[in-house]
């Protein structure tokens, strides 16, 4: 039986390019994701669950693991369950775009088919935000069905 280097196996760990593991990139965005979506700021964040807004910077570019156990806490300060951390998760981690790699500048050339997630968008966040600032349901309903017509007329026209 041979040792394991430093506990761990698979793909765990930083790659070998110095790059942070894509699974930790996804899991920090979502985290940016859902703290954005709240309208909390990383230093607020921070102050919840004992940390710096530095380290929430980390966890949320993915150049920082988060433990299961923060992983935890975070989950119940941004009331979602530990599972949202993974959702839409490629199958292919490998898929995952860094924070290298999206920029698109250094390092591998960007696919041209690859289109970001609108989730991802300040505009998106900004957008949701407005939304649920209208207190009143019937008026938030009406504008969700107008945004919905509007897209599928656009779409229409499309094709």
């Amino acid at each position: 039986m041979q040792p394991q280097t430093r506990g761990r196996r698979g793909t765990g760990g930083r790659p070998k390019t110095g790059k942070p593991n894509p699974i930790d990139v996804h899991v920090g965005s979502r985290v940016r994701l859902r703290r954005t979506l709240l309208g909390m700021s990383q230093e607020k964040l921070g102050e919840a669950i004992g940390l710096t807004f530095q380290q929430v910077q980390k966890y949320e570019r993915g150049a920082n693991r988060i433990g299961a156990s923060r992983l935890f806490d975070l989950s119940r300060v941004l009331d979602v369950p530990v599972s949202f951390f993974f959702d839409d998760m490629p199958a292919d981690p490998d898929s995952i775009p860094t924070s290298e790699g999206s920029a698109g500048g250094f390092g591998e050339e960007k696919s041209s088919s690859f289109e970001p997630d609108p989730m991802a968008k300040r505009e998106t966040l900004e957008l949701v935000r407005a939304y649920y600032r209208i207190t009143d349901p019937q008026v938030r309903k009406r504008l969700f069905e107008l945004t919905k017509s509007v897209a599928n007329a656009a779409n229409a026209e499309g094709d």
